[in-house]
């Protein structure tokens, strides 16, 4: 039965309300109301977008916004369900509110927290699943949902830092290769027209741009299909193991690159981990679940090796040092000191603090080197194309 999310006025308070109610339609949904007394002024109904996912996608933000208010209102008093309500009828994203929606109306069926938000794994975390699972069993929901705060605003930190100077370059990178093809497109044919009424002998690059001209000139449409079958065809490697192993050690090799993807990775296991331990959670579901959500095969394979070293009784630090080539080095010893002080989630805080600052550091770095670096690139490719373009000119002047 569909959900209308509706304002209604009561004649004898004269005052407008909303919330929520199930009806076959908006019809039925007025006489729902009447009979209570109250008078429907606007109803919508509640759905959610499959057709175009991205666009509705719940952002980091809106995860922030619910852990948050979450934590806030069950520390006022609120009941879960009521706040569940509050929290859906304030959140904008659609779809996140028609989930928040369902996933009260399961709690109301008897279904625990947890469990219905096991029901959208895709939304929310192993992470934030386990951590408020646990909650239920302890009875600290408010404290453990003030860390998943925590370590949601620290993972968007590194993320929005990440964007920010991948911005420049990839504005670049688009311009540059808009221009050539657009050049390619319609200069090149034209020169290759002048060149061939002149009937002058053509270097090899000028004729490999010409060959290419030609052919975008007259297969322009191919362009935008190759493109696009180009980044589905690196979206399907990525969903093999094979394939993504493949991306993510061409991606490692990069210089500059490798170090700033080595130091964020480091620097999210460690704050992943300060939050589990943290919230009450074993170290060998920690692994777990951090293996689970490692974007990069190599974190992944060596937190999964790790694990089954802890599981055979080495200390987390001992389990960690043989990846000392792709995790932090600082990272292990921090958590060896935590180990023999009893402290472990505490010297890891410290130590997620101190990683996140050297990711910041490290990427203003990598702006620093990839500006000029482009630079050189965007000038090498236009004096390469000029001079392939200039020769045969040249050469017809001085035959004058």
């Amino acid at each position: 039965m569909p959900q209308y999310y509706y304002t209604a006025k009561s004649k004898e308070k004269k005052s407008e309300i909303a919330d929520i109610s199930q009806a076959s339609s908006k019809k039925a949904l007025a006489e729902k109301l009447k009979d209570k007394d109250l008078f429907l002024v606007e109803a919508e109904e509640i759905k959610e977008k499959n057709f175009f996912p991205f666009f509705n996608k719940v952002s980091l933000e809106d995860k922030i916004f619910f852990a948050r208010n979450l934590r806030m209102m069950l520390s006022g008093g609120l009941s879960l369900s009521r706040s569940l309500k509050t929290i859906a009828l304030q959140t904008e994203n659609k779809r996140f509110r028609n989930v928040l929606l369902n996933i009260r109306e399961e709690v109301h069926k008897g279904k625990s927290f947890s469990q219905a938000l096991d029901m959208y794994p895709d939304m929310f975390s192993k992470i934030f699943r386990s951590v408020i699972k646990l909650s239920e069993e302890t009875g600290k929901i408010e404290e453990n949902l003030n860390i998943l705060v925590n370590q949601f605003k620290k993972e968007h930190e590194i993320k929005s830092k990440v964007k920010s100077a991948m911005i420049y370059p990839s504005v670049i990178l688009t311009a540059m290769v808009g221009v050539g093809i657009a050049m390619l497109v319609f200069v090149v044919p034209r020169m290759a027209e002048t060149f061939e009424s002149m009937e002058v002998e053509l270097p090899i690059t000028t004729r490999i741009f010409m060959a290419m001209g030609d052919f975008m000139a007259s297969n322009w449409f191919l362009i935008p299909i190759i493109l696009v079958a180009f980044i589905l065809l690196l979206r399907m490697m990525a969903k093999t193991r094979k394939g993504k192993e493949t991306i993510d050690t061409a991606v490692l090799k990069i210089p500059a690159v490798s170090q700033v993807i080595k130091k964020v990775n480091s620097a999210r296991m460690a704050r992943t981990l300060t939050s589990l331990l943290s919230s009450g959670v074993s170290i060998i579901k920690s692994l777990e679940i951090l293996s689970e959500s490692a974007t990069n095969i190599h974190f992944k394979t060596a937190i999964e090796d790790s694990m089954q070293a802890v599981k055979k009784g080495d200390k987390l630090s001992e389990a960690f040092r043989p990846h000392s080539e792709i995790l932090s080095v600082l990272m292990i010893q921090m958590i060896e000191v935590g180990e023999e002080t009893g402290n472990t989630s505490e010297v890891l805080e410290e130590t997620a603090d101190f990683l996140e600052e050297d990711v910041f550091s490290a990427m203003d770095n990598l702006t620093s080197i990839i500006e000029p670096a482009l630079m050189i690139v965007v000038g090498s490719a236009v004096a390469f194309f000029a001079f392939s373009m200039l020769i045969p000119i040249y050469s017809l002047l001085e035959g004058l």
